[in-house]
């Protein structure tokens, strides 16, 4: 597994992560705790060394699950977490609006996953609003004062927010959703992040499971799943392009490793988190990792089923 420095941080994380969400179990279809756990330990067997979760995945629960995970291995285990949304409304009001609410929310997430200090902590509002951006920033600043931080970042695909976030070069690394199928922060947030030095960890590049390339138009979503609220339409011309973007899978790389492997192929990118519930997922994901990546031929081809908007 090949390991990128993680922005302006001393950290170097693996280019395949493990993305924790799904493990939650409130958002992604029916989980089994046991099998979470042991498609994380494969992945760190595999060679990944970098885990994401967040406060609000199954409230709480997978983090809880992750702390299994680093048992006996936290110095080999850089992890990440994210808070802001765990009670939030979602709504312009501010709820963390004060740097102990925030410096709260991260004491919580250090009792759940058993440890003393976080590698990476982000800011999970996504949306600006002044009172809990400055919250942020102010209680970031601590944080890593007190060693409990090594490095720290916002979760947001808005540029502007981004900006505002960093105005005092105040963040180490971004969290952005980014696949073939959503390139829109190729236009202005990885080149800003390049500029800036800031680790760009991608969220999304399977696209929530789309370019494993394992739906057809006849696929449904139940339950709490979050993709039941996919618009038919374009779900159906997703896999359109899909079908196209099968021209390139290959004896020894599927679909989702191809996906992967355009993420990791822009210089701004440092690690992809893909989500995985289970040992045959992570090692799908676990082989995109190889050398070479995409080549020019390979990108153009992409750039004309899906160019940037």
């Amino acid at each position: 597994m090949e390991q990128r420095l993680l922005g302006k941080s001393e950290l170097m994380v693996s280019e395949i992560g493990f993305g924790a969400w799904a493990i939650g179990g409130d958002a992604w279809g029916p989980v089994d705790d046991e099998q979470s756990i042991n498609a994380m330990s494969r992945a760190y067997e595999l060679g990944v060394n970098f885990f994401d979760t967040a406060d609000v995945y199954g409230t709480g629960h997978s983090e809880k699950l992750v702390s299994e995970l680093i048992k006996g291995k936290r110095d080999q285990i850089v992890l990440s977490t994210k808070g802001g949304l765990m009670g939030h409304s979602r709504k312009p009001e501010p709820i963390y609006e004060s740097p102990k609410k925030v410096i709260k929310a991260f004491e919580d997430s250090l009792k759940r996953l058993k440890t003393d200090y976080i590698d990476v902590y982000f800011c999970h509002i996504w949306w600006h609003v002044e009172q809990e951006t400055e919250a942020f920033l102010t209680a970031f600043e601590k944080l890593k004062d007190d060693g409990k931080v090594k490095a720290v970042g916002v979760s947001t695909d808005n540029f502007e927010y981004l900006k505002e976030f960093n105005c005092n070069k105040s963040i180490d690394v971004l969290q952005v959703e980014y696949s073939i199928l959503n390139r829109s922060a190729e236009k202005e947030i990885l080149p800003y992040c390049l500029e800036e030095n800031i680790g760009v960890v991608v969220r999304g590049p399977l696209q929530k499971g789309l370019l494993t390339g394992k739906f057809t138009k006849e696929t449904t979503f139940t339950g709490n799943d979050v993709r039941q609220h996919w618009d038919r339409k374009w779900f159906e011309h997703q896999l359109e392009k899909i079908e196209k973007l099968k021209e390139l899978e290959r004896e020894n790389r599927t679909l989702g490793q191809l996906a992967l492997q355009f993420v990791l192929s822009h210089p701004a990118v440092t690690s992809a988190i893909p989500g995985a519930k289970s040992t045959r997922q992570v090692e799908q994901n676990f082989g995109a990792s190889v050398r070479p990546l995409l080549s020019k031929e390979e990108l153009e081809y992409i750039n004309l089923i899906n160019p940037v908007k």
